[in-house]
């Protein structure tokens, strides 16, 4: 609680700095919320790790758009920000979350009510230690990824420029098993807050785009993703991993295009996961001479919004020598579009719940 106390006070400090140094119009606000709620149980490995019910503060900035660029009147005016995060987990072996993220903000039935959707880096007190802290399975590492929805029923200016808001959130950590252990921890929360607006009014809402059709002919896409990850083996080690990946896209509007391609993928840490289990565990009938390697099929879509566009993929194993996570995978992330051909994406690899790998890659589109 006086940890809490600290970083409130900070926050508020750092908030209330900004707004008197600001002269000039900047069509943005502050938010601040506090939120209460529960672990969610996802995996029994974790049960011991539950305690009380975690608690915390998010501090928001939020840039207005008013409809300047035809994708803002498409979303419907949506904000875009950075959110300041602090969560006590209520239990000292997991310690508590620092975290930072880029957040944007949708609205829906009369702007009255938002969804936020944050992403960004948590920083954890007490990650996972064999000797000190054996008993931390859900963060084997102190720098984690930080995801948090949030969908509140709003109203702004009901004091002035003060306004009040409520609703539920959602906030996972997990290190996306950069390395092991890596079980993370999902928080289901109620949140109450006050939101400050930083200037007198607002202006007009721009409305000038029209519901016109959109296409484009089928394009071929080339990715190369890479990273390091590590096998549930804690200790096992952190290896690379290389995936080529080609697909074609078919844009259908401003917002959507579908996807249809494959993946090659080249996993070191799987390589020494099956040699692992081949001098280990005799009685699981590995030989060691399974080929790591893995070649998929998949379907995607991906919504576009500005530069900046959200991926998801489902695909399926064709080629799977070694038993892995079963033989269906996801994959969701994002792409930031430097002109019209190339693009980089940070992506999260996984199989249902289970994360094996945050992607980095640069492509070009065709």
């Amino acid at each position: 609680m006086f940890l809490m106390r600290q970083f409130i006070t900070y926050l508020l400090c750092l908030s209330f700095g900004f707004v008197f140094s600001q002269e000039q119009p900047t069509r943005s606000y502050f938010d601040i919320n506090y939120f209460s709620g529960n672990i969610a149980l996802h995996n029994n490995d974790i049960l011991h790790l539950i305690k009380g019910h975690p608690e915390g503060v998010i501090l928001s900035w939020n840039k207005k758009s008013f409809g300047k660029k035809d994708w803002e009147q498409r979303y419907g005016y949506p904000d875009w920000g950075v959110s300041l995060a602090y969560q006590d987990l209520k239990n000292d072996v997991l310690g508590n979350n620092y975290s930072v993220y880029g957040h944007y903000n949708f609205y829906f039935l009369k702007r009255d009510l938002m969804l936020r959707i944050g992403q960004g880096l948590a920083y954890n007190t007490n990650p996972y230690n064999k000797e000190d802290n054996y008993k931390n399975v859900a963060f084997g590492s102190t720098i984690l990824s930080a995801t948090y929805l949030m969908l509140n029923y709003k109203k702004e200016r009901l004091f002035d420029r003060f306004g009040v808001q409520a609703g539920l959130s959602f906030l996972h950590y997990s290190n996306a098993n950069v390395r092991a252990p890596n079980t993370s921890v999902n928080t289901i929360a109620f949140n109450v807050g006050v939101t400050y607006n930083l200037d007198e009014t607002d202006p007009e809402f721009i409305k000038t785009v029209t519901k016109e059709k959109f296409t484009q002919p089928i394009k071929y896409n080339l990715v190369f993703r890479s990273g390091i990850n590590e096998s549930d083996v804690i200790g096992s080690g952190q290896y690379p991993f290389y995936i080529l990946s080609a697909y074609a896209d078919k844009r259908l509007s401003h917002k959507s295009a579908l996807q249809l391609g494959t993946d090659v993928f080249f996993s070191m840490f799987l390589k020494e996961l099956i040699y692992y289990k081949s001098v280990a565990f005799p009685e699981e009938n590995v030989s060691g001479d399974e080929d790591y390697k893995r070649v998929g099929v998949f379907a995607g879509h991906e919504l576009f919004i500005n530069k900046m566009s959200v991926v998801t993929q489902v695909g399926y194993y064709v080629y799977y020598p070694y038993h892995f996570e079963g033989r269906t995978y996801l994959r969701i992330g994002l792409k930031r579009y430097f002109g019209e051909k190339i693009f980089g994406a940070l992506t999260l690899k996984s199989h249902g719940a289970k994360a094996e790998a945050v992607e980095l890659g640069v492509g070009i589109r065709l």
